[in-house]
């Protein structure tokens, strides 16, 4: 091995055990700390990544606190990162049940394919005349209810919404 090459394994050894180490802290904040999900997921964006272990720890959080923001964020990173081990069908679920009716017009706009039936019964049912125009008229431009990449894709544009 030359020099150039010890000096890359060396870096990519330094790199992995910081990633180690962040991981290790992150998952003792959702371990640890109720409500701590977006900080969770935040950390995790400034780290570059993490274990399997961390998106694990930040699911669960997520779960046990019934949080639709934190369930909202991580599915969307999950939209990004095929291989996490996480089941973003149950962070949709709690969005569509336990979230706002901007986070379930959000996930509309931003999963690839969300579950359109399942949000569109839940605006609905809340009454709420202002969401409800909203999800009619990107509905209309949207029948498919396929979301922004779709749509961008398509040559039509829109936004990505964040919550937090």
């Amino acid at each position: 091995m030359d020099n150039k090459e010890a000096r890359e394994q060396q870096a990519l050894e330094l790199r992995r055990e910081r990633l180690k180490a962040e991981s290790a802290r992150i998952i003792d904040v959702a371990n640890t700390e109720p409500h701590s999900a977006l900080r969770c997921i935040h950390l995790l964006s400034v780290a570059g990544g993490a274990t399997e272990a961390t998106y694990l720890a930040i699911e669960q959080r997520i779960m046990t606190d019934q949080d639709p923001a934190g369930a909202y964020h991580l599915a969307l990173l999950a939209q990004s990162t095929l291989d996490l081990p996480i089941d973003v069908r149950q962070l949709v679920e709690l969005v569509i049940a336990e979230g706002d009716n901007q986070q379930r017009l959000a996930l509309l706009k931003n999963l690839p394919f969300p579950p359109v039936d399942a949000v569109k019964a839940q605006i609905l049912a809340s009454q709420d005349s202002d969401a409800i125009a909203q999800m009619d008229k990107y509905l209309e431009a949207n029948p498919q209810g396929h979301g922004s990449e779709h749509m961008l894709s398509s040559g039509q544009s829109d936004q990505i919404v964040p919550l937090s």
